[in-house]
């Protein structure tokens, strides 16, 4: 499959990112988006990212746009030196996706591109480029104040008395999340640090990864484990046990925290949200971080929050912290939900984080995806079944789920059936994967329905017409992924 351009940016399989595809996006990019003349240029930990950032550097430097080098520092760490500079930036990161493939970030003067600058980027490719001589300089403290945003808001003694396991992996933020917890008073013991490169999907932990937590966790003394993705921009959290917090809970306790008012979230989020009054407003959008900043430009003014299933939190005003005033990020965050997580479960001298998630509402969403579904076979099978009510009554009484009796297509497609539990089909909008979500009122449910699911979907999708019932069970192989979150 060719590199794939969109809001996450442009992402394709490494040896297929050429010099030419990278030069003709970032000049597209450069000749019709603001990045007020300095383009701020940051990377991941793949061995790929340096080649990639030179070329991106080469690029604009002769576009004539001055570009100031930030190294190897998280996606959102980046984006607060862009932002406070006026300036654009292009982040090299493939985030979750494996080694093998990578791909490119791009941030205007005022934040992460539009489905506008989209549009506008895909029409500008091939386009003539400006010629230039830009300049080039480095901002070695790019990383370290967006370490003093988070100590300077939660304060020194925050997580004072806390020991947090940190599962270092690959991911290029795992530096400067140990300083931040060690600046907010926590003990850290580093788990797991990788010279090579481990794609880590917080949306949907693997089951070896799972294992790998627990297994911390049993051995050491610690409240909690906390670790990120790839270009740490979505967190990943458990209990003392192990137990992985997912995001959209993360995102629930988080928003509390701060005192918010309106919630964005993508209408994957678990319902849990929605569940009593301790916010004014939740608004559901499309997956995806423009989505949830859109509609949360279209709450300016207020006090809103934005976060997606997979963790990354966007903080749209200047909230109040423990210790001092945390300034807006309008970008996908992993370091606030963790630290507020941490902080709202805060327990005499320790953390007791499996207590202060049972306060959340009593919803449970387990989440996994089908990999190396081509994205035009995935978007069919939604489509076919999103025209066809008697299908998908089909599949819900083969899942024991009753008939369907709510319906949303706005990412994919969201069913509600008479039992209560919903199950969501979509394609994935970065990835050649199917995802499933199913939300219940217990877990074990959940993860049942999620089995008997994939095995349904991985039949269907494979088939060349829609699928007729049958009589028994269900196929027995198993699924590369899988996340659980309580309510």
């Amino acid at each position: 499959m060719p590199p794939k351009f969109g809001t996450s940016g442009l992402r394709g399989l490494v040896v297929e990112l050429t010099d030419q595809i990278v030069t003709d996006h970032v000049r597209a990019f450069l000749s019709v988006c603001d990045v007020g003349g300095t383009l701020y240029v940051g990377q991941d930990l793949r061995d790929s990212s340096p080649d990639l950032a030179a070329v991106v550097t080469r690029t604009a430097l002769a576009c004539g746009v001055n570009v100031v080098s930030c190294g190897a520092l998280p996606t959102p760490a980046l984006a607060l030196a862009a932002l406070g500079a006026g300036a654009g930036a292009l982040m090299i990161t493939g985030s979750h996706i494996p080694a093998d493939r990578n791909g490119l970030k791009f941030y205007t003067r005022t934040g992460e591109i539009t489905k506008a600058d989209e549009t506008a980027i895909l029409g500008a490719l091939g386009r003539t480029a400006p010629v230039g001589n830009g300049v080039q300089s480095e901002d070695a403290q790019a990383t370290s104040r967006y370490r003093d945003r988070f100590i300077a808001a939660f304060g020194p003694q925050a997580l004072r008395g806390a020991t947090i396991g940190v599962y270092s992996h690959s991911a290029v933020g795992r530096d400067v999340m140990i300083d931040i917890l060690r600046g907010t008073g926590a003990a850290v013991l580093e788990l797991g640090r990788s010279d090579s490169f481990i794609p880590v999907d917080t949306e949907a932990v693997d089951a070896a990864t799972r294992t790998r937590l627990r297994d911390w966790a049993a051995a050491h003394a610690v409240d909690a484990i906390v670790s990120t993705d790839g270009d740490s921009d979505r967190p990943l959290v458990t209990d003392a046990t192990g137990t992985v917090v997912v995001g959209d809970v993360l995102g629930q306790i988080t928003a509390a925290l701060l005192g918010a008012r309106v919630v964005v979230t993508p209408v994957s989020s678990n319902s849990g949200v929605d569940t009593g009054a301790r916010f004014d407003e939740v608004l559901r959008t499309r997956i995806g971080s423009p989505f949830v900043i859109a509609a949360m430009e279209g709450r300016a003014g207020a006090q809103v929050v934005g976060y997606e299933a997979n963790g990354g939190f966007l903080l749209g005003y200047d909230a109040n912290g423990p210790a001092g005033v945390l300034p807006a990020l309008m970008t996908r965050d992993s370091m606030l939900p963790i630290l507020a997580a941490l902080y709202a479960a805060r327990s005499g001298d320790g953390i007791d984080l499996a207590a202060r998630v049972a306060q959340e509402p009593s919803r449970f969403t387990a989440a996994d995806r089908l990999e190396n579904v081509p994205t035009e076979r995935a978007q069919a099978l939604v489509a076919r079944l999103s025209g066809d009510s008697a299908e998908q009554d089909d599949l819900l009484g083969r899942l024991g789920l009753g008939a369907s009796v709510a319906l949303d297509q706005t990412d994919g497609l969201r069913l509600t059936a008479e039992s209560g539990t919903i199950i969501h089909i979509r394609p994935s909008g970065n990835a050649p994967e199917l995802r499933l979500y199913v939300e219940a009122d217990d877990a074990a449910r959940a993860f049942a329905t999620l089995e008997r699911g994939l095995d349904l979907l991985r039949g269907i999708s494979c088939a060349a017409k829609p699928f007729a019932r049958r009589r028994g069970g269900f196929s027995g192989a198993g699924h590369l992924s899988r996340g659980i979150r309580r309510r």
